[in-house]
């Protein structure tokens, strides 16, 4: 079963590279447009914002490019969001040297879907070195009750690899709890094929919560599962089930597997779902229609839905209840993580209550 640590001083740690993601407002195109929207991101702190709005202490390993404005406007938006922060300032190195990566990306529209451009040369987060951090402290002295580790993260270079390799092994020295979310992208692969699916296979032996979508559990070890692009999402939870099932047999140390639901009717009307499988029991949250603003960071707000309710110790059904929720209301914003006001908000998003609440 899975066991909470105690006596820590963070409910949630995540190690991230934080970057900016700009947007052109209305849904426009971006070659379309003259005023965007900036805001600070990462899939990892999109992730813990739902523990940090409703309270729970997170804390946020990282690294940022020394004196650089885009570090100072990241570390305000940590702050204002109640997370604590922890890394290395690295000088520049010149006009040509370190940087925060940028995401620019346009919503879409109707039938125009979404287009998202990631300008990452020279991230400094892919610098993140293990020698950086005392890990002694952060999880011996002051204590952690989960680590989340995205895949984004993991396959951002080689340095982050082993990055993340070593803090999940200190995770299980100390009794922390480890949640991986594999977040293939194509992209971070392609060429590193043969590492990455090593680096991934041990973090994922590691694990107490694994988690993926529709492809990525096939996409990273070569499970087999429903195929990509298939019928209704409705018709296909048994397949999905099946997929999960291998998961299980692949890594037998996890308790928990979540897998995300989403079939795309057009880019503001989603069918969106959840299978959640936790400790010998099946809970699944059935496709139902929601309404998209933004995408971007629905499948993080799952996740974090999924932790704070581990966190709190809820019964499981409420897990996959509130995980479904959370992802809900992060696609009704325009930053790409969901802002709680409580938890009220969210359980009236499960509930279907949309009414005005005075």
């Amino acid at each position: 079963m899975l066991k909470l640590k105690e006596n820590c001083k963070y409910a949630l740690l995540v190690p991230t590279s934080m970057g900016v993601r700009i947007t052109p407002p209305n849904g426009q195109p971006v070659a379309a447009s003259d005023n965007f929207f900036m805001h600070a991101t990462s899939a990892e702190t999109n992730v813990a914002s739902i523990s940090s709005y409703l309270g729970l202490p997170v804390k946020v390993l990282t690294t940022f490019v020394k004196d650089s404005p885009i570090a100072a406007f990241i570390k305000s938006n940590l702050r204002a969001r109640g997370m604590d922060f922890e890394g290395r300032d690295v000088d520049q190195g010149g006009p040509w040297g370190y940087r925060h990566q940028f995401n620019i990306a346009d919503s879409g529209f109707g039938t125009r879907g979404p287009r998202v451009h990631n300008d990452r040369a020279g991230e400094v987060g892919r610098t993140l070195n293990i020698a950086d951090f005392d890990l002694d402290r952060i999880f011996g002295k002051e204590g952690v009750q989960i680590i989340h580790m995205s895949g984004l993260i993991a396959a951002l270079s080689h340095e982050t690899g082993i990055f993340c390799l070593e803090l999940a092994r200190a995770a299980k020295k100390y009794g922390t709890l480890v949640s991986f979310d594999l977040n293939y992208r194509a992209s971070f692969w392609k060429g590193r094929e043969a590492e990455l699916k090593s680096i991934f296979t041990e973090i994922a032996n590691a694990a107490d919560i694994l988690i993926g979508n529709e492809e990525d559990f096939q996409l990273c070890f070569g499970i087999h599962g429903p195929e990509a692009g298939g019928k209704d999402i409705v018709d296909q939870i048994d397949s999905f089930k099946g997929l999960v099932n291998n998961v299980r047999a692949a890594f037998p140390n996890a308790k928990v597997f979540a897998n995300t639901l989403r079939q795309v009717i057009n880019v503001n009307s989603h069918l969106w779902g959840a299978l959640l499988y936790a400790e010998g029991e099946w809970f699944v949250a059935e496709p139902r229609e929601i309404n998209v603003l933004d995408r971007i960071g629905g499948g993080d707000g799952f996740v974090g839905g999924m932790l704070y309710a581990i966190l709190r110790g809820w019964e499981k059904e409420k897990w996959v209840q509130f995980a479904w929720a959370s992802g809900a209301l992060a696609t009704t914003f325009l930053t790409d993580y969901a802002q709680p006001a409580d938890e009220d908000v969210i359980w009236s998003i499960w509930k279907g209550n949309a009414r005005v609440k005075r």
